[in-house]
C-alpha cells in the first residue's frame, strides 16, 4: 500500500518515528502541503493522512486510488466527509488521545493567571528583585483557587479531567453538557444549567466541540451575566469566544483575565483583538502536544489504517 503524510511536521518534528506506518506500506512523509499540491503529492496512493490540509471533491475526483484518510486530530473538518462518501473512501479521526494532556494545560493556564509564575520569573532574572527593597514584591495579585468555582461548558472526557484536578485543587465544579453523567455528581460537583454556571462560577472553563448551537457561547450578553472578576479558560475551539466583546470585558476589567490556548483564525491574526487586551495569555494550540500525547496519536493512527487493511473498521467518521 501506498500511504502518503501531507503535513506531518505539526505531529512529529523529529521526536517520534514514524515506523508504524512504515510497517504497513510505502510512506511518503511531507512536512507541510501546499493546497495546489495535495493532488500531485497524494497521486496514485490509497492512503493519505493529514492534520490541516484540505482535502476536497476535486482531490478525490483526481486521485481515483484514494481509499483511506486519516485524520490526525479529533477535528475533521478539513475533509469534505460526505464526497469522500460517495467516492467509497473511510475517513477516520483520532478522538481520545489528549484527554490528560489539554486538561493539565487548561489547569497550568489557570495558575499562571493567578500567579503570573512566568511575569514574576522575567522580574527576578531583569534584577527587580535584588534591587528591591522589601523582602518580596508581586506584580500581579494573586489568587488562592481553593473554596472558589470553575464552571465547565462541555464536561465529556477533557471537561471532567479538568473537574477532577480542580476538585484536587479544593474547587468546586459546576457543569453545563446536554448528556448528563449523574454518577459524577458529589458534595464538590453538581451539573446545572448555563446561566447558573454564568452567574455563579470564578472561573469558567470551555470544553465545548464547536457546534452552531455552542459558536460564539462566550459573548458580550453571556459575560454580562458572569460576576466581575470572573476569569476564562478556552483550550477546546477559537470560535466559542466572540473575541471584540472578550477584548472589551477584559479591558474594562469585568473579566480579570483570560487564558486561551485557541483562537478563532489560526495562526492568529495581526489584527485579532485580544492581541491589545489587557490580562490575557494566548499560546498558540498546544494543548495536546506532549510527547506522551504525540505518541498516543501516531499509534491509534497506525491502527485506525491497520484496521481498515484488515476489515475491523475503528474511528470512522463518515459510516
Amino acid at each position: 500500500m501506498k500511504i502518503v503524510v501531507l503535513d506531518g511536521y505539526t505531529l512529529n518534528p523529529g521526536d517520534i518515528t514514524w515506523d508504524g506506518l512504515k510497517a504497513l506500506g510505502d510512506i511518503t512523509v511531507y512536512d507541510r502541503t501546499k493546497p495546489e499540491d495535495v493532488i500531485a503529492r497524494i497521486g496514485d496512493a490509497q492512503a493519505v493522512y493529514t492534520n490541516k490540509t484540505p482535502l476536497t471533491k476535486e482531490v478525490f475526483d483526481a486521485c481515483s486510488n484514494l481509499r483511506f484518510i486519516g485524520v490526525l486530530a479529533t477535528g475533521y473538518n478539513v475533509v469534505d466527509t460526505a464526497a469522500a462518501k460517495e467516492k467509497h473512501i473511510t475517513v477516520t479521526n483520532i478522538p481520545t488521545y489528549g484527554t490528560a494532556a489539554v486538561a493539565q494545560f487548561a489547569i497550568a493556564l489557570l495558575l499562571e493567571l493567578c500567579h503570573h509564575i512566568g511575569e514574576h520569573s522575567a522580574s527576578v532574572l531583569r534584577g527587580e528583585w535584588s534591587s528591591n527593597p522589601d523582602w518580596c514584591y508581586w506584580n500581579y495579585p494573586l489568587v488562592e483557587l481553593a473554596g472558589k468555582t470553575m464552571g465547565i461548558i462541555g464536561f465529556g472526557r477533557i471537561g471532567q479531567e479538568t473537574g477532577r484536578i480542580a476538585q484536587a485543587l479544593g474547587m468546586k465544579v459546576m457543569a453545563y453538557d446536554e448528556f448528563k453523567h449523574l454518577e459524577l455528581e458529589s458534595e464538590t460537583c453538581q451539573y446545572t444549567d448555563l446561566d447558573t454556571l454564568l452567574a455563579m462560577s470564578d472561573v469558567i472553563s470551555l470544553h465545548c466541540p464547536l457546534f452552531p448551537a455552542t459558536q460564539g457561547i462566550i459573548n458580550r450578553k453571556s459575560i454580562a451575566k458572569m460576576k466581575t472578576g470572573v476569569m476564562l479558560i478556552n483550550c477546546s475551539r477559537g470560535p466559542l469566544v466572540v473575541e471584540e466583546d472578550l477584548c472589551e470585558a477584559l479591558n474594562s476589567g469585568k473579566v480579570a483575565g483570560a487564558a486561551l490556548d485557541v483562537v478563532s483564525t489560526e495562526p492568529i491574526r495581526e489584527d485579532n483583538p485580544l492581541l491589545g487586551a489587557k490580562n490575557v495569555i494566548l499560546t498558540p494550540h498546544i494543548a495536546w502536544a506532549p510527547k506522551e500525547s504525540r505518541l498516543r496519536l501516531m499509534q491509534i493512527a497506525v491502527d485506525n489504517l491497520r484496521g481498515f487493511i484488515e476489515g475491523n473498521l475503528q474511528n470512522v467518521v463518515n459510516p
